[in-house]
């Protein structure tokens, strides 16, 4: 064993002998009043267009690739908001989770203009080994052994200095922010956690006093790994009654199972005597693209307004909704279906992580094709969808890594999902997210709408 972590190990042991870290991380707060959006922000939005992009989890692969794609919508011209502007800087709502939500966030924070110090602030940084650096600090082996505090608040710390200690309100305070949308796991629930004053309603906490840090590692806490991050649910003692969001009766004729699974989990956080508390992990569990949750909250009744919560959508207003979902899903390392031995321990979690896992996010990928589908025939009889107009152009965009096309493709399907790669594969993935968006037929069709021209 290696002196540095013998030493280290000896420390934590007799520290823990001593005595044990009360150290309580942050915890979120109740809600005081109804937060207010930022006027001076919703003035400044198109309501005839809306654009929502939702990057995909897969560590800094996933973040290298999404990184990409926002560059090459950064360089596609757009006079959706102002004059002599670009597709990013149109965009309404920006969602992420796991890896995704590191770039979404930084991104919601800083702008189009601030986004290239992402490169040298995140992906070129040997971010990982920071952190396991800060593992070994005899400091932090001591917060450790706080029964509050766990792995994932070190990588709160780290993220906190990336973001700047920026919360939520910090981005609904600069002028054209997108909606940011990061997505956790409720561990006991098993199902998508949104950071949306929604789901915070719900909880009767404020969203806005919320770092953005928080909300990122809790997107980004694979389990084991790292730990769940802990929220407090203030329900059972919240002014205003209950939520108008689940006012809707479950057993209602119309509602679908979409409707009813919703509500049964929007439901189960109103008794706080039962749950007090909810332990987020990565969002990657729940859906690794990000998006499902959301659409089907829309298709249960919620409607754009919901999703789009920060855009005052006159009726009839909406004349294009662009949807970008950036998907950088690997493959498993090693095809075991080619061999007749009994799969490796490690064989199996990745196929289960990268195959498994892979198909559901195809599924998802067939249900938003499906959706768009109905959702287009619906606006065309002007039926359910008020805010659109008869005539509305829908453009659902996917971006996928195995999309890839060259030499390098097979590589990039390999890259690790990891807080730290290559230089070489961080610049082959912005490359390539740049490339698959530029070649997709849906985005060159947008690109015409726009009158810009397509690609060749």
């Amino acid at each position: 064993m290696p002196l540095p972590l013998r030493l280290a190990l000896t420390l934590a042991a007799s520290l823990a002998l001593v005595a044990c870290s009360t150290v309580r991380p942050w915890i979120n707060q109740p809600r005081v009043d109804v937060p207010e959006i930022d006027v001076r922000a919703v003035a400044q939005r198109d309501a005839s267009s809306l654009f929502a992009v939702s990057l995909s989890g897969g560590g800094a692969r996933a973040a290298a690739f999404a990184f990409g794609v926002l560059k090459e919508l950064r360089d596609t011209p757009c006079c959706w908001y102002q004059r002599d502007s670009n597709v990013l800087d149109a965009v309404d709502l920006i969602s992420g989770v796991s890896g995704g939500s590191i770039v979404a966030a930084y991104f919601a924070a800083f702008g189009s203009a601030g986004l290239d110090q992402f490169e040298p602030d995140f992906l070129r940084q040997d971010f990982q080994s920071g952190l396991i650096a800060q593992l070994m600090h005899p400091a932090n082996l001591y917060d450790l052994s706080s029964p509050w505090f766990g792995r994932s608040q070190l990588l709160e710390r780290r993220l906190d200095a990336l973001y700047r200690g920026m919360t939520f309100k910090d981005i609904e305070h600069r002028p054209r922010h997108p909606q940011l949308l990061i997505t956790a796991t409720d561990l006991t629930l098993g199902t998508g956690f949104d950071f949306t004053s929604d789901t915070f309603e719900l909880i009767c906490s404020d969203l806005q006093s919320v770092p953005l840090s928080f909300a990122v590692t809790a997107s980004s806490a694979v389990p084991l790994l790292l730990s769940p991050m802990t929220l407090r649910n203030y329900r059972d003692d919240c002014p205003g009654g209950v939520p108008k969001l689940v006012e809707r009766p479950a057993e209602s004729a119309e509602d679908d199972y979409r409707t009813r699974l919703i509500l049964a989990q929007q439901r189960a956080y109103l008794d706080a005597q039962s749950r007090p508390y909810i332990h987020l992990v990565d969002g990657g569990l729940a859906d690794n693209l990000g998006v499902r949750r959301w659409i089907e909250t829309a298709l249960a009744g919620g409607g754009m307004r919901t999703a789009f919560r920060e855009v005052r959508i006159p009726a009839g207003s909406v004349q294009r909704l662009v949807l970008v979902i950036v998907n950088a899903e690997r493959d498993p390392v090693h095809d075991i279906s080619a061999s007749d031995q009994v799969p490796s321990t490690t064989d199996v979690v990745d196929a289960l992580l990268f195959g498994a896992g892979n198909q559901a996010s195809v599924e998802t990928q067939e249900f938003l094709t499906d959706v768009v589908r109905r959702f287009h025939d619906d606006i065309a009889r002007g039926e359910r969808w008020p805010g659109f107009a008869k005539d509305a152009e829908i453009y659902l965009i996917f971006v996928n890594l195995r999309d890839a096309t060259g030499a390098t493709r097979r590589d990039l399907m390999q890259v690790p999902t990891a807080f730290t790669i290559g230089d070489a594969e961080v610049t082959s993935l912005i490359e390539a997210g740049r490339t698959v968006l530029r070649a997709s037929k849906e985005f060159q069709a947008l690109k015409r709408s726009l009158g810009f021209g397509a690609t060749p």
